[in-house]
C-alpha cells in the first residue's frame, strides 16, 4: 500500500485520490515510523510539501538500508536542482511537484513495480497470502448479516489490524448505505481490467472508512452483478490477502456462484441466524448444503443474533435442532436499527453497549479461531448475550 504524510486534510485527500483508494494518511514523520512498523508490505511513502526537507532526508537514508523495496516519494511546492540533488542522494526514488497529481500517481505505480521486482511485497515465503478471510453468511435475509459484518470489520481495524470489508451482495448490497460511504468505484470496475488486474489496480477500487478500514463496495446497479465472473471474486480475495490481515465478506443470502467462490477462499464462515423457525430452518438447510459440497465443518461457526428475543425459542433449542454449538450470541436492542439509520456502527455510536460488548467478544473469538485453526470453539458451551469482555481487553489480545 501507499502511506501519505500530510497534515492538511484537503491536500491529503487530493494526494490519496491521485494514488488510489488504498492510500492511508498520517500527519507526521513520528506517526509514519510507528505506522510502518505494522506494515511490512508497504511499497511507497509520499512525503507532503509540508514535511521538512531535513526530516525527509533522514527518513529516506534510514529506509534505504532497512526497507530497500520501499520507495520514498517527495512532494515539493517547487522542484529545483538543489532539492532534487539532496533528495536523490539520500535515497528517495522521485521528487514531484505537488500540483502534478498525474505524475504522483505514475510515481506510485513505478514504486509498486520496483517493489515487486525486489520481492518487497513478500516479507517471507511463510507470510505469503497470510491474510485471513472471515465470511458472514445466511441463507435467509433479514437476520443482520450486514450489521454483523460492518461492526466486525470496524472492530478489527480499530484493534490495529489492517482490514478490508467486501460487500459481496452484488445485486442489493447495503454496506455503503450502512456506513454512509460514497464510493467513486465499486466491485464492477474490476471487470474491465480482466487479466490485467493487479494489487495496485485493485487498491484504486477501495474506498476508505474510519480507523484505517478499507471497503470494496458492491455495484450501485443490481444488473451489474451479471457482468462479474465468479472467478474474479477469487482473484480479488487472493490479492487482498496479500495486503490485509483480515478480509471480512458480507454475502448475499443465497448459494450463488459468487458466494461459493468466496467460500473457497474463506478461513472462517460465520453462519448467522435468529430465534425464529424460518431462520433456524434456513440455517439447517445451509449446514446440509455445506456438507453436500464437502465444505469443512471446522471452518463453520454458528452466530445467534437477537439472541435475547422472548419468542418462545432459545439457544438450547436452536443447538439441538442444528446439532451444533453457537459460538457467540448477540443481544437485540433498539439502538441497533437506530445506529443503522444514522449510518454509524453501534460499536462506534455506543462503545459500552451490551451489543458492542458481544460484538467485541465475537471479534476476539474470530481472531483466536483463525490464529489457531484447530481450535474447537464449537465444542464449548454457547455464549450468553451480554456476558462479554470489554473492548480494551479485546484490543490487547488482538495485538498480541
Amino acid at each position: 500500500m501507499t502511506t501519505i504524510v500530510e497534515s492538511r486534510t484537503d491536500s491529503a485527500e487530493s494526494y490519496a485520490s491521485a494514488v488510489g483508494g488504498g492510500a492511508e494518511v498520517v500527519e507526521a514523520l513520528d506517526a509514519l515510523r510507528r505506522h510502518l512498523d505494522q506494515r511490512p508490505n508497504e511499497y511507497a511513502v509520499v512525503l507532503g510539501p509540508n514535511v521538512h526537507l531535513d526530516g525527509a532526508i533522514k527518513l529516506a537514508e534510514s529506509l534505504r538500508v532497512t526497507r530497500p523495496a520501499l520507495s520514498v516519494i517527495l512532494l515539493r511546492h517547487r522542484v529545483d536542482a538543489n532539492v532534487l540533488t539532496e533528495a536523490l542522494r539520500s535515497g528517495m526514488r522521485e521528487v514531484v511537484e505537488e500540483r502534478d497529481l498525474t505524475g504522483l500517481g505514475q510515481a506510485v505505480r513505478r514504486a509498486y513495480t520496483l517493489s515487486e521486482a525486489l520481492g518487497g511485497n513478500d516479507v517471507s515465503p511463510e507470510n505469503e497470502g497470510a491474510g485471513k478471510v472471515i465470511t458472514v453468511f445466511s441463507a435467509k435475509g433479514g437476520v443482520g448479516k450486514t450489521t454483523i459484518s460492518t461492526n466486525l470489520a470496524v472492530l478489527l481495524a480499530r484493534a490495529g489490524h489492517s482490514t478490508c470489508l467486501i460487500d459481496l451482495d452484488l445485486a442489493f448490497g447495503d454496506v455503503a448505505v450502512s456506513l454512509q460511504i460514497l464510493p467513486t468505484r465499486t466491485f464492477v470496475d474490476a471487470v474491465p481490467m480482466g487479466g490485467e488486474l493487479d494489487p495496485a489496480s485493485l487498491e484504486s477500487l477501495l474506498t476508505p472508512y474510519r480507523d484505517g478500514l478499507m471497503t470494496l463496495i458492491a455495484p450501485l446497479q443490481p444488473t451489474a452483478k451479471d457482468t462479474i465472473p465468479p472467478e474474479l471474486v477469487g482473484r480479488v480475495l487472493d490479492m487482498l490477502k496479500q495486503r490485509f490481515d483480515y478480509i471480512v465478506v458480507d454475502t448475499a443470502p443465497a448459494f450463488d456462484d459468487h458466494v461459493l467462490k468466496a467460500f473457497d477462499h474463506t478461513d472462517l464462515l460465520l453462519l448467522l441466524l435468529t430465534l425464529d423457525v424460518p431462520a433456524v430452518k434456513a440455517a439447517k438447510i445451509a449446514l446440509e448444503t455445506l456438507d453436500l459440497i464437502n465444505y469443512p465443518r471446522d471452518r463453520v461457526r454458528l452466530i445467534l443474533n437477537r439472541a435475547d428475543s422472548k419468542v418462545g425459542l432459545g439457544g438450547f433449542e436452536v443447538e439441538k435442532a442444528l446439532g451444533a454449538k453457537v459460538m457467540a450470541s448477540i443481544p437485540s436492542a433498539r439502538e441497533v436499527p437506530a445506529s443503522i439509520n444514522r449510518g454509524e456502527p453501534i460499536t462506534t455510536a455506543h462503545p459500552r453497549h451490551p451489543v458492542t460488548q458481544a460484538l467485541e467478544e465475537l471479534a476476539r473469538l474470530c481472531v483466536a479461531k483463525v490464529s489457531t485453526p484447530n481450535a474447537t470453539a464449537d465444542s464449548t458451551a454457547p455464549a450468553e448475550a451480554g456476558g462479554h469482555r470489554s473492548r480494551s481487553r479485546f484490543a490487547r489480545k488482538a495485538r498480541a
